[in-house]
């Protein structure tokens, strides 16, 4: 390697090193501090007893990763800023979190949210049908968190794939087995913190870089790169406002009752503190990720001033490399910052592979282990937990080596894979909370028809070797490479993440999947953004369709504590009476009583529920009885 040639020297191995560290000393701290996570409340969930600000950090950083850090820069790069959008759709969701989701999950004191399920239908094979899709849902998103540090790391350092992959992985399981749910809060929060630091010294000395800002939009702007609004309504388009907005709000609700999420939620004392936690998430989150698309621009402004896109010019060979390869080059004169961003770059990851499995050992712990074996000590049941975050993230890791020929975008492949997963989830909780009529096997048909079909879409857009898909904007100029190329970093040769068949980077055209492909591709040409939508629309007609036909229970005697009146939330200023009879016999106007009386831990022999709810149908007391005594030792 040339001398001028940027690389990581000592002091860049020391600032990433030190930020792993740190992370190790948390999980540490918390594994011999207080009751020393020996019981499955505090290990879970933190006693429930958390603080506002650092489980806001918390929740707004386990949603962020490799793919923020890398794949939404790299995603502007090639296609333009209209991409924010789907930024600014995580503000909506997490208000429709506050809304919806923490009134209802919140008063359960629920460890996993899939409990919720088994409640709501009571049934463990629909409470275990649910967890089990999230799991295998979790498992596959963490591998591909894996493999971003891992790509990263790989093109600056020639450090082998798989061992970044086991590093990754060996740090995250270390902290989050000993430290339980404290440690990776506050592991979190200070990930937060490294990858902040990271990102707004990308920002500063980029656009410097660059030339100015005034300059960066010039250059931006002429090259298309600052198109913000398409309202095309073709679904098959892939981007357009109406998807990037409506579909990323509708996919994005199913990130707030993540497991992850309700850990969280659930870990607050009170329904106030988890809602100021959603309201400060929301806003944080979409800004954060904002800085990193921003990214995007200031490396397309920074190469195009330098005369050499790297993509053109085949010094990288995928554009998730973008980010990396401008990093070494603008801060190959400051020792130290280059690995400041692999710091930042890391603790995205670390951070979300770190939640990850700790939603993974509470869904296992209390969702087949505790009903299963019910004699096991409480003792036994949390080093059971601790154990199987280092299964979960061997699990993880397996996944990681198996998405090697996947092609696209990081952020696609995601999005696109992950929506067979949360899409019939998401369903499957808009079902139960809002169809008062909602049956078991309205749950099952619509799980398994809504999985099945989205999954076989994602997989034909990640597999077709046929699809038609939608090209990159304009390439910078390359005229400079020559001259670039002495003092530019040694990313070469790195074909690890995607092969080079990436869409050709030519003048962008108005692009419509279903007009310009043929057979199956027509279908699979349908935007990403859309899947989600289309499999909750899919769950809801099957599942009603199902209950319609196998029967449907008597409204007025459902238990209206596990259920939210839609109408309300919909239409909050029409005439009470009016929304009453909207309830079509629901006994909803009770439903907070009910409430107020299960968080108090009042029992039905204390409170006749005949005079709740007007019925005089012995048998339907005698079911809620028994239901709110087995709630109340929740």
């Amino acid at each position: 390697m040339d001398e001028d040639k940027a690389r990581l020297v000592l002091v860049d191995y020391i600032t990433f090193g030190s930020a792993i560290l740190i992370s190790i000393a948390i999980g540490l701290y918390f594994a011999f501090a207080g009751g020393k996570q020996k019981t499955t409340n505090e290990y879970l969930m933190g006693n429930r007893h958390m603080k506002v600000l650092p489980v806001a950090l918390s929740l707004m950083v386990t949603f962020e990763s490799s793919i923020t850090m890398l794949g939404f820069p790299a995603e502007v790069y090639v296609h333009g800023i209209m991409f924010w959008w789907a930024l600014l759709a995580f503000i909506f969701s997490n208000f429709i979190g506050v809304l919806i989701w923490v009134p209802l999950i919140h008063p359960l004191k629920v460890t996993s949210v899939y409990q919720y399920l088994e409640l709501r239908y009571q049934s463990r094979g629909i409470r275990l049908m649910g967890t089990s899709v999230a799991g295998l849902g979790t498992i596959f998103y963490l591998g591909i968190v894996l493999y971003g540090p891992a790509i990263a790391l790989d093109a600056v350092t020639d450090f082998p794939i798989w061992a970044s992959i086991v590093l990754v992985a060996a740090v995250s399981v270390l902290y989050t087995s000993i430290g339980g749910l404290k440690a990776v809060i506050w592991t979190d929060v200070f990930q937060c913190l490294v990858m902040l630091i990271g990102m707004f010294s990308v920002i500063i000395k980029g656009t410097l870089s660059a030339g100015g800002t005034a300059k960066m939009f010039e250059v931006v702007g002429n090259s298309g790169r600052l198109n913000f609004f398409n309202f095309d309504p073709d679904p098959f388009v892939r981007h357009t406002f109406w998807s990037l907005l409506i579909g990323s709000i509708i996919r994005t609700t199913g990130l707030v009752f993540n497991q992850s999420s309700v850990q969280r939620i659930s870990s607050m004392p009170t329904q106030r503190a988890a809602n100021k936690v959603l309201l400060f998430a929301g806003p944080a989150f979409t800004f954060t990720m904002s800085l990193a698309a921003f990214e995007g621009i200031i490396a397309y402004a920074y190469f195009h001033s330098k005369g050499c896109d790297p993509l053109a010019s085949k010094q990288i060979t995928n554009s998730n490399q973008v980010i990396p390869f401008m990093v070494l080059d603008i801060f190959k004169t400051l020792p130290g910052m280059s690995g400041l961003f692999l710091a930042s770059l890391f603790s995205a990851s670390l951070s979300t592979l770190s939640s990850g499995l700790a939603s993974l050992s509470a869904q296992l712990t209390e969702d087949f282990i505790k009903p299963t074996f019910k004699s096991l000590t409480d003792v036994k049941i949390t080093i059971i937990a601790k154990l199987s975050v280092v299964v979960f993230g061997m699990a993880a890791v397996g996944v990681s080596f198996m998405i090697v020929n996947i092609e696209g975008p990081i952020t696609q492949v995601t999005f696109s894979i992950l929506s067979a997963f949360t899409a019939p989830l998401t369903g499957l909780m808009f079902y139960s909370a809002y169809f008062p009529r909602a049956t078991k096997k309205g749950a099952v048909a619509g799980v398994v028809s809504s999985m099945t079909f989205i999954f076989w879409i994602s997989m034909g857009q990640s597999f077709s070797t046929t699809l038609k898909k939608t090209p990159y904007l304009p390439a910078g100029p390359t005229d400079q490479c020559a001259a670039f190329g002495e003092n530019s970093t040694s990313l070469l040769n790195t074909t690890y993440l995607y092969s080079s068949t990436e869409p050709t980077i030519t003048p962008t055209s108005v692009f419509s999947g279903f007009r310009e492909n043929e057979g199956l591709d027509r279908l699979y040409a349908i935007s990403y953004q859309w899947l989600s939508t289309l499999g909750i629309f899919l769950f809801l007609v099957i599942g009603s369709l199902v209950s319609y036909v196998t029967g449907r229970p008597n409204p007025a005697e459902v238990d209206v504590r596990f259920i939210l009146p839609i109408i309300d939330h919909l239409f909050p200023f029409l005439p009470k009476r009016f929304r009453k009879w909207c309830y079509g016999g629901a006994p909803f106007e009770k439903r907070q009583q009910l409430l107020d009386n299960m968080d108090k831990g009042i029992m039905d022999q204390e409170v006749d529920f005949i005079s709740i709810v007007d019925t005089e149908k012995e048998t339907n007391v005698k079911a809620f009885k028994e239901d709110d005594i087995n709630t109340a030792h929740l």
